[in-house]
Order: C-alpha cells, then structure tokens, then sequence
C-alpha cells in the first residue's frame, strides 16, 4: 500500500511533518475533525505544503523522523523545490 510523507504550514506559520495512507481524509481530519494531532488542531486552519509518495508504512515513517529532524529552513526549501506532489510552491 501506498502512503504519502507530508508537511503542513499551521495558521500560526509552524510546520508540522506526518505520513498517512489516505491524505485527503487526513487533511479533512486536521482541520475539521477531532481525529487531528493535537498539534494541529489548536493551529487551524493547516495548509499542504509538500507530500512524497512512499512505498510503505516503514519506508513513510523513516522519511517523516528524517524530515522531522531537519531544521526550519531546510524544510522549506524542500517544499520551495517543487519537487513533492500536491502541496504548493
């Protein structure tokens, strides 16, 4: 199965990094329901700012602890590549 690392920028500019298997019902999830992380959910409305299609729930959760790890400006240039899917430049 397929899942999907993504990074989210919170209304208060904070990034935060995830993985899920089905990203439109966790973006529905982060900003509407109660089902968000707790992070997100006190920082509505959250936008998509970068997502990469990984091969599995391992692989997307190495990549999310990798990325987790990295320093402010070192995500946003991820996302500024335009290399992701989804997300915005």
């Amino acid at each position: 199965m397929e899942h999907v690392v993504y990074i989210l920028e919170c209304a208060d500019g904070t990034l935060y990094v995830g993985s899920t298997n089905d990203l439109t019902r966790r973006l529905v999830e982060h900003n509407t329901s109660k089902k968000g992380a707790h992070y997100t959910k006190i920082r509505r409305p959250v936008e998509l700012r970068y997502a990469e299609n990984v091969l599995s729930l391992g692989e997307a959760r190495r990549r999310e602890a990798e990325i987790k790890r990295w320093d402010r400006k070192k995500k946003i240039a991820l996302f500024d590549s335009g290399d992701g899917i989804g997300g915005e430049k």
